[in-house]
């Protein structure tokens, strides 16, 4: 069981490929703060949040979570304010 509460139908490839890893990370806490983000936006991103997203699911679980539950600083370089509205959506749903 994912938790998903969107199916892949009328999704192109691309989503709904990012859909499935985003609830597929390995860490039951990334599943879902990155799926149901992903449940919720998948459909109505940008091309270029599309692009952001997809290197954000390329960053390790151990990395990504303490940034997104404020344990640490985003570090600077990091470049992709698609996780800003990741951190917006957990907070919203918390």
């Amino acid at each position: 069981m994912t938790g998903t509460t969107r199916t892949s139908e009328g999704l192109e490839p691309r989503r709904a490929k990012l859909l499935f890893r985003s609830w597929h990370r390995g860490m039951r806490e990334m599943d879902l703060i990155l799926g149901r983000f992903a449940d919720a936006e998948i459909g109505v991103l940008t091309g270029d949040e599309i692009d952001q997203y997809e290197r954000l699911l390329d960053i390790s679980d151990t990395d990504l979570l303490p940034w997104i539950t404020g344990q640490q600083p985003i570090p600077d370089d990091l470049g992709l304010p698609i996780l800003n509205k990741v951190i917006a959506a957990r907070d919203v749903s918390v």
